[in-house]
């Protein structure tokens, strides 16, 4: 057998993992972002100012940002439930130590703290929560798809044949997802009616780079003979066409129908999508071929897993608009934060309940398809993992406002508490605003905040790749082809196998960090 089919084998026939293994990983990367802003926080309590260059940065956000990720991916698979526990008892540590530094310069009760914090405003016109989602999926879709090609990634976290939830499933899905987070759609808002036309427009103009990329993947992989799981989207479609037609075919339904009630047409389009997978010959088609024998002859035999699995990708599109006309709205108090946070974790409760629901009594998830248990199962892991990485933000925001200092990058900012009537209101403002500096130097108005001190408002890892998300996962399958090419993956060590990966992704975060402090941005629509 060729190494490419041996490499086709080593990927495909796969069932998947447990949607609750899935959650545990996915509750990693909140953790590594809270670890690494109390630390922080921490650090300028005890030693003052923290001053380092561009490259320091770069190496701290990678070991605490990227390097848990992949070994979650891979060596701690095993244990993986030790990774969150381990950084939640960090987290926890750093946490009730802030505490202590501050509650030895004043004598607060916590309850006093925590109804003050409740009452603080943050800055809301940017939503940290929704780009880091956004950048972590990247980062933890960018990992995979190098490492599933070493035997050091488990195999139940590669993607299924047919059925099952494996960890790379989530990445198509949730990279659907993210992007109806920040729709045209979701950022115009109330203002749709007048605007219809110009945003079909505009998405027209924008998902030409996309039809572009899907036609150069499809050009280098037939002329290079690249491995490639055809079930996957079939012989010619690829993800890049996924996204680019789901996209567009958004855009024009959302011209006839009220972008608030996305979460209709959602539903409609999973129910309509499901039905006629169960009442007609479609998931025959789609899973065995116009001949029952797997036969690709014709573009739309060819393509079936591709072409018909856009109508639960379209579902998803929707539901994630609906999402983010909920988290985007304006809100400036913290306690709205936590009620959003506490909203969207129960709607990812009640939604697993519903996916079980099918699963027993429907059909199980099934990428091939984008059946409807499959998009619910992925708004199950979107919505919890917006949750979590909020919550965690707010924990962070919660630390800021013990030390009273100002923020760390990529969380929000605190401001003055909003000016109410009432003596307990004004005992309680009080108490906030005299807490001193942990180092005993006199409050003023020139005293800098966190922020300030660290001068790195703009130096972090998440806003590199935020900058430049769609070059950094062209540039991620680049490297993966030019490795495959270069080594024999299937056959390599456990100890090589890692060395590659932690290579690879700092070469992947060291060229959106460059670009990043050169201040340049690839965007061309």
């Amino acid at each position: 057998m060729s190494e490419k089919l041996l490499k086709e084998a080593f990927v495909s026939n796969l069932n998947g993992t447990s949607p609750t293994e899935i959650i545990v990983g996915l509750s990693v990367p909140p953790l590594c972002m809270l670890c690494r802003g109390l630390l922080l926080i921490l650090y300028h309590l005890q030693h003052g100012e923290l001053s380092y260059s561009w490259k320091s940065h770069l190496l701290m956000d990678f070991l605490l940002l990227v390097v848990p990720l992949v070994f979650g991916c891979t060596i701690l698979s095993d244990i993986l439930i030790l990774v969150p526990t381990s950084i939640a008892s960090l987290a926890s540590i750093l946490l009730y130590k802030i505490y202590r530094t501050r509650h030895n310069n004043i004598k607060v009760p916590l309850q006093t703290i925590i109804k003050t914090f409740r009452e603080r405003n943050i800055d809301s016109k940017t939503i940290p929560s929704v780009t880091i989602l956004r950048v972590f999926i990247n980062i933890l879709t960018t990992i995979c798809i190098l490492a599933v090609d070493f035997p050091l990634f488990p195999r139940h976290y590669a993607k299924t044949e047919t059925y099952g939830t494996g960890f790379m499933d989530f990445g198509v899905g949730g990279f659907i997802f993210v992007n109806a987070l920040v729709s045209p759609e979701v950022r115009q808002g109330h203002d749709l009616l007048n605007s219809r036309f110009p945003i079909v427009t505009k998405q027209l103009l924008s998902i030409w780079p996309l039809i572009f990329l899907g036609i150069g993947r499809l050009i280098s992989i037939k002329a290079t003979g690249y491995h490639e799981h055809v079930s996957e989207y079939g012989v010619h479609w690829n993800f890049f066409f996924t996204l680019a037609v789901v996209r567009l075919v958004a855009s024009l339904i959302l011209m006839f129908f009220p972008v608030n009630n996305s979460w209709i047409i959602a539903v409609s389009i999973g129910i309509f999508y499901q039905l006629l997978l169960e009442t007609t010959k479609l998931k025959i088609f789609i899973l065995s071929g116009g001949d029952s024998r797997d036969s690709r002859v014709g573009f739309l035999n060819a393509n079936r897993e591709g072409i018909f699995s856009l109508f639960g990708y379209v579902a998803i599109y929707m539901a994630g608009v609906q999402v983010g006309l909920y988290v985007l709205k304006k809100r400036s108090l913290v306690k709205d934060w936590i009620k959003v946070a506490c909203f969207l974790l129960l709607s990812s409760l009640m939604l697993f309940i519903f996916f079980i629901l099918l699963h027993i009594f429907v059909e199980r998830a099934s990428r091939r398809l984008a059946n409807l248990t499959f998009c619910i199962w992925i708004l199950v892991q979107c919505l919890f993992f917006l949750s979590f990485i909020l919550l965690s933000d707010l924990a962070l925001v919660f630390a800021e406002h013990l030390v009273n200092k100002g923020n760390v990058p990529c969380s929000w900012n605190l401001s003055k508490i909003p000016n109410t009537s009432g003596a307990k209101h004004s005992s309680e403002k009080k108490s906030l605003k005299d807490v001193p500096n942990t180092s005993g130097a006199k409050h003023s108005s020139e005293k800098k905040s966190l922020k300030d001190v660290l001068q790195v408002p703009d130096l972090s890892l998440i806003d590199a790749v935020a900058r430049n998300q769609l070059l950094f996962f062209l540039q991620s399958n680049v490297i993966t082809g030019l490795i495959n090419m270069s080594i024999d993956t299937i056959n390599c060590g456990t100890f090589f196998s890692l060395v590659v990966l932690l290579l690879y992704m700092f070469c992947n975060c060291s060229i959106m960090y460059w670009l990043h402090i050169k201040n340049i941005t690839f965007k061309c629509w």
